[in-house]
C-alpha cells in the first residue's frame, strides 16, 4: 500500500538537513531524490531548512515539496542541534504524520516526538564520534545523541551494513539497511584542459578523516606525472584549505576547483577520471563513492571495512592510509588503461544493481507506510 491509496493525504516532514535543493552533503543529495518521490506517491511532504542553504532557482526543484525556515547558531559544533532543536518544536506544533530526521545529533530532541505522538524514521548517519575532526567533547555528545536514537527512535535506518553491525554491537538496535544512490549519467563532455582517463580525481570534503592531508601529500609526486583535480574545501576554511591552495600555486599539473554543486560537471570529472580517489574511513555507505560508481570512475579507496562493502571486493584497489601507498596505487593504476576500463566497467554494473535511486526511495516509502499503520493500529 502507498500513501496515493490513502483516503487522505498523509503528512510527512524531514528534519536535520540544510533544506531542499541543497547541495552541501550526502543528507542533502539523498533528500533532492526522495522528497520528489514522496510526493508522486502522494506524500504531502515538508522539508525543514536553514536561511540561504538551498539553490532556489533550481530548475529541478519540485515546487509541491513544501520548505520551512527554522532559526539556529551557524558555527560547526552547535548548527546541527540548534536547528535541530527549533525544527522539532516547529514539528510539535504542526504534528505531521511521521517524521524522517536526519542525523543522531537529533537524537536529544527525539523525545518530543515521542511526547506528541509523532512516528519517526531515523537516519543514524555514520560512526560521528569516531571522526576524527570533532574534538572530545563533541564525540561525547554524539554517541550520547546515538543512545537516545536506540531509545527513541522508532524505526532506525543505517546506509551500511558494517554500520547495522555497529549499531547492534553497540547500542542492541537493529534496523533497516537503506544505502545512497547514484544516477547512471549519459556520455558527457570532458572538463576543458583535461583528457579522457588521463587526470586523477579527489572529491572529499577537507577533513582528516578522509584521508585529504595524505592525498594531498601523495600529489606532490603524482603532479610530477599527471594532472590532478582536487574537488572540496573545509567549509570554514582551515589549514588544509591552505595546503590545497599553496599546492595548485605551485605546481601547474594540480587544479582545486573548491565546494562544486554542479551535479553535470562532478559527474563529468567522475566519468572521465583515470583515477578517483575515495579516502573517506568512517562514513558508511558513501553518496560520493556511489556516485562516482554511476559514472564508472575507476577507483582507488582507503581501506575500509565501509569502501569494500560498496565497491565488493573486485570493484577497486585499496590503499592503506599513507602517501607511499595511496601513490603507489594510483600511480600503478593509471599506467595501466586496461584495468581502468575494466574497473570502470565493474563499477557500473555494481552501482546499477545495488544502488539505484528508484529502488531506494521506495525502500523509504515503504518504512514511512510501516510506520503509519504501526501508529494506527
Amino acid at each position: 500500500m502507498t500513501a496515493k491509496d490513502q483516503e487522505v493525504k498523509k503528512t510527512v516532514a524531514i528534519v536535520g538537513t540544510r533544506g531542499y535543493p541543497s547541495y552541501y552533503g550526502g543528507f542533502e543529495t539523498a533528500v533532492r531524490r526522495l522528497a520528489p518521490f514522496l510526493v508522486r506517491e502522494g506524500w504531502d511532504v515538508i522539508v525543514y531548512g536553514r536561511h540561504g542553504a538551498t539553490k532556489d532557482d533550481d530548475p529541478s526543484r519540485e515546487p509541491l515539496v513544501k520548505r520551512r525556515v527554522t532559526p539556529g547558531i551557524e558555527s560547526k559544533s552547535l548548527s546541527t542541534l540548534s536547528y535541530g532543536l527549533t525544527a522539532c518544536l516547529d514539528v510539535v506544533r504542526s504534528k505531521p504524520d511521521v517524521v524522517i530526521v536526519m542525523n543522531v545529533a537529533n537524537g536529544f530532541w527525539l523525545p518530543l516526538l515521542k511526547a506528541r505522538g509523532i512516528p519517526t524514521l531515523v537516519n543514524v548517519d555514520g560512526i560521528e564520534w569516531d571522526r576524527a575532526k570533532w574534538g572530545r567533547f563533541a564525540k561525547l555528545m554524539f554517541r550520547a545523541g546515538a543512545k537516545m536514537t536506540a531509545w527513541f527512535g522508532d524505526r532506525l535506518v543505517f546506509d551500511a551494513r558494517a554500520i547495522a553491525r555497529r549499531w547492534d554491537r553497540e547500542f542492541s538496535r537493529g534496523g533497516e539497511f537503506i544505502p545512497y544512490g547514484g544516477d547512471i549519467p549519459a556520455l558527457l563532455p570532458i572538463e576543458e584542459g583535461l583528457s579522457h582517463r588521463g587526470y586523477i580525481l579527489v572529491v572529499a570534503r577537507f577533513v582528516p578523516e578522509n584521508t585529504v592531508p595524505e592525498f594531498l601529500a601523495a600529489a606532490r609526486t603524482l603532479a610530477e606525472s599527471w594532472p590532478i583535480v582536487i574537488v572540496g574545501s573545509g567549509g570554514y576554511g582551515g589549514q588544509l584549505d591552505d595546503q590545497a591552495r599553496a599546492l595548485a600555486a605551485s605546481s601547474a599539473n594540480v587544479h582545486w576547483l573548491g565546494h562544486v554543486s554542479d551535479d553535470v560537471r562532478l559527474m563529468s570529472l567522475w566519468q572521465h577520471a583515470g583515477v578517483y580517489f575515495h579516502g573517506h574511513s568512517v562514513g558508511g555507505t558513501n553518496p560520493a563513492l556511489v556516485q562516482a560508481m554511476a559514472c564508472g570512475a575507476p577507483t582507488v579507496a582507503r581501506d575500509t571495512e565501509y569502501n569494500r562493502e560498496v565497491l565488493g571486493e573486485d570493484g577497486g584497489l585499496f590503499a592503506e592510509p599513507t602517501p607511499a601507498s595511496i601513490t603507489r596505487e594510483i600511480d600503478l593504476l593509471m599506467r595501466n588503461s586496461l584495468r581502468q576500463e575494466h574497473l570502470s566497467g565493474l563499477v557500473v554494473k555494481r552501482a546499477s544493481a545495488e544502488y539505484q535511486w528508484s529502488g531506494i526511495c521506495a525502500r523509504y516509502n515503504e518504512s514511512l507506510m510501516k510506520l503509519i499503520d504501526r501508529a494506527e493500529r
